[in-house]
């Protein structure tokens, strides 16, 4: 939403609620809160209950925290009881880790049925794909007629208890899927024939649905709706059986969440603890990989105070030294964003690391050697010293290889050990950059230059 459409003005928000997408309601909101977080919840109560859950799924988690806190038992309950299962259970378990008499009472008040789904879902784990389903489908007996099914869809959509449907998933007697037909393809069909009659005259792989199991990680299902462009897929348990059904905005939720979390991590930040509205919590946590950078700087001055005497004889190494460590730096971090993303992908892992290793360590020589030419004159020139150019040249080509060496490997490493790569890898490359970078600087000065 541009700056220029954001309505602050509750009324005309209000008036115009039925025709704005909720994350636009939801941006206003913020807008509107950071004014007069008053209005916020006076104009929050008065959204319909049809919309509101939407509006409220699209709020930062610490808005969403004030909201259900702010909100009457009756009037979650009538919001939740409008969300599909999935979007209901997230806002369930949202309000259990707040206030779990409350979450009780929502939940006491919804129907058996949607009771039955909350629970059932709820038994999952936060990286499985079954949490993220919805069990809301439209599904059809292999021995039904396509007018039959076609009749039920008309009235599941006219009732609203359908919606964002793409096609219908055929299961046989025991619910076990057998195959997925688009709405496209179906209403060209002969509507008094039976779905069973449809899949025996076509080629037998021609209506094979997507499928992923219910325990599956959703970081690999989210794989597979990117390699496919999907739309959703068919969540199945045991035995093939029909649980539910995955769509594209949850996944691009996971995604969003996975390159989110990756970012944060790479810069020693948790994403979990910077939504905290503690500023101590928060500052003490950013504080972790601070003492632990500090560490790595001392290790790096202790390298610098082995060669004390030689940068007293040559004043000029303490001058260019920090572009070695720099430049290593700044190369090791491009190779390093390069495989954590590729390893988060799935597009590498341990085993055929080597093509990408090689890959990262020749452009970093190649870099190294151009880079070695441009200071290595520049030093030259600075200081009239020709031999000073081919210490500082020397020692960038090495500062930049073991920056594309070690900021491939320490990624793999890490994975090897089921550490996540995005955690700490930061921290270790620039530990190495710095301390090979001063090292081979100042020896290769000692040994050349006195």
């Amino acid at each position: 939403m541009s700056e220029e459409r954001v309505i602050t003005d509750t009324k005309e928000l209000l008036e115009k609620i039925e025709d704005i997408h909720p994350s636009d309601i939801a941006y206003s909101l913020k807008k509107v809160h950071a004014e007069n977080s008053q209005d916020f919840f006076d104009t929050i109560k008065k959204i319909p209950e049809d919309l509101l859950g939407e509006v409220i799924l699209e709020l930062p988690e610490y808005l969403r925290e004030d909201v259900y806190e702010e909100l009457s038992i009756k009037k979650l309950t009538d919001v939740v009881d409008e969300l599909e299962s999935d979007d209901a259970t997230d806002i369930i378990q949202e309000i259990e880790g707040i206030d779990e008499d409350k979450a009780k009472e929502v939940f006491d008040g919804l129907e058996e049925e949607d009771q039955e789904e909350i629970n059932w879902l709820k038994r999952y784990n936060q990286d499985e794909a079954g949490s993220y389903m919805q069990t809301e489908l439209f599904s059809a007996n292999i021995k039904d007629t396509i007018q039959s099914s076609i009749d039920r869809l008309r009235e599941g959509k006219a009732s609203d208890e359908l919606e964002n449907i793409h096609q219908v998933f055929i299961i046989n007697d025991d619910k076990k899927l057998l195959a997925s037909i688009l709405l496209e393809d179906l209403i060209i069909f002969d509507f008094t024939k039976t779905y069973e009659e449809i899949l025996n005259s076509h080629e037998e792989n021609k209506f094979k649905p997507f499928v992923v199991q219910d325990k599956d990680d959703i970081d690999d299902v989210a794989k597979q709706f990117e390699k496919y462009d999907l739309s959703v897929v068919a969540v199945v348990g045991y035995q093939g059986m029909l649980m539910g059904r995955i769509t594209s905005d949850d996944i691009l939720d996971v995604i969003e969440e996975s390159a989110t979390e990756q970012m944060y991590q790479l810069a020693g930040v948790d994403d979990e603890f910077e939504q905290d509205d503690n500023l101590l919590t928060v500052a003490k946590k950013r504080g972790f990989w601070l003492f632990l950078n500090l560490g790595t700087a001392i290790l790096a001055s202790l390298v610098i105070g082995l060669f004390d005497e030689t940068i007293q004889s040559y004043v000029a190494l303490a001058i260019l030294m920090p572009i070695v460590a720099s430049m290593g730096g700044n190369a090791g971090t491009q190779t390093l964003a390069v495989m954590v993303r590729q390893l988060a992908l799935g597009d590498i892992d341990f085993d055929n690391s080597k093509t990408a290793i090689k890959k990262e360590v020749f452009i970093s020589i190649f870099n190294g050697v151009v880079f070695a030419v441009v200071i290595g004159l520049i030093a030259w020139v600075w200081f009239d010293k020709a031999m000073l150019g081919v210490v500082i040249a020397m020692a960038m080509v090495i500062n930049l290889f073991s920056a594309g060496f070690f900021g491939a490997s320490i990624p793999l490493f890490l994975k090897k050990l089921d550490v996540d790569p995005a955690i700490g890898s930061t921290v270790l490359l620039t530990t190495v950059t710095d301390i090979v970078g001063f090292f081979s600087f100042l020896m290769l000065a000692k040994v050349i230059l006195l």
